[in-house]
């Protein structure tokens, strides 16, 4: 059965962040706090683990979780050939409401579904992700709910939509909500907006501009999935 852990006093977050964290050792699901909302995770290096992620949101391969990290520095392992413009950026936004979707290292043993050799990544500016993210590693995260749902903003909305398929359901409060995070596609020659969210094409503009690499005040067309993680 799943279990609601409260994380009001210090002793009781300790034992929330390790009840998550031995579950996603476990191959199991946690449901955990971001700055924007509630988030389903899995080791994204157990493709059992993200399968059960996708299935638990009804999901197929075709939408492949991001990944979420504790560190900036941990995006070097995930990521081939990260242009400096994608560097300038991280160390701006994140943590924050930034997604980029770079090309993955080859050398990775995982399978987060068909990301056509790319990888969404972020790091969440929420103190309870970023506890959770350094015990555990990388994890997959999408949105705590099940198709057709709106994403959860309490551990109560994430329980009543996904039940028991998730081991841990880690209650930081109410989420803040709002706006999602602003994707970025890294792999081409100039960072192209795969959906504009909670950072503004002027605020990234602001780093680019000096490198060159500023990106024309429009959003093109999407053309490949963005349900990432809010």
């Amino acid at each position: 059965m799943s279990e609601i852990w409260s994380t009001t006093s210090e002793e009781e977050r300790e034992e929330a962040v390790a009840a998550a964290a031995q579950a996603v050792r476990r191959g199991r699901l946690v449901v955990l706090p971001t700055d924007t909302v509630y988030g389903i995770g899995a080791d994204a290096f157990d493709p059992a683990a993200v399968r059960a992620l996708l299935k638990a949101k009804g999901r197929g391969r075709d939408m492949p979780p991001p990944v979420l990290i504790s560190a900036a520095s941990t995006v070097n392992a995930l990521v081939v050939d990260l242009a400096e413009y994608a560097r300038a950026l991280t160390e701006r936004f994140w943590p924050g409401a930034l997604t980029l979707v770079g090309r993955q290292q080859q050398s990775l043993q995982w399978d987060l579904g068909d990301t056509r050799g790319t990888v969404a990544v972020r790091m969440p500016d929420d103190a309870l992700a970023l506890e959770l993210l350094e015990r555990t590693g990388p994890l997959a995260v999408s949105s705590a709910n099940a198709t057709g749902e709106p994403a959860a903003t309490t551990a109560e909305e994430a329980q009543r939509q996904l039940g028991d398929s998730v081991s841990v359901y880690v209650d930081g409060g109410a989420s803040p909500g709002g706006e999602p995070s602003t994707i970025l596609d890294m792999t081409g020659d100039r960072p192209r907006v795969l959906r504009l969210g909670a950072i503004s094409v002027a605020e990234l503009n602001e780093v680019l501009d000096p490198l060159g690499a500023s990106i024309a005040d429009e959003q093109p067309p999407d053309d490949r999935p963005t349900d990432l993680e809010e």
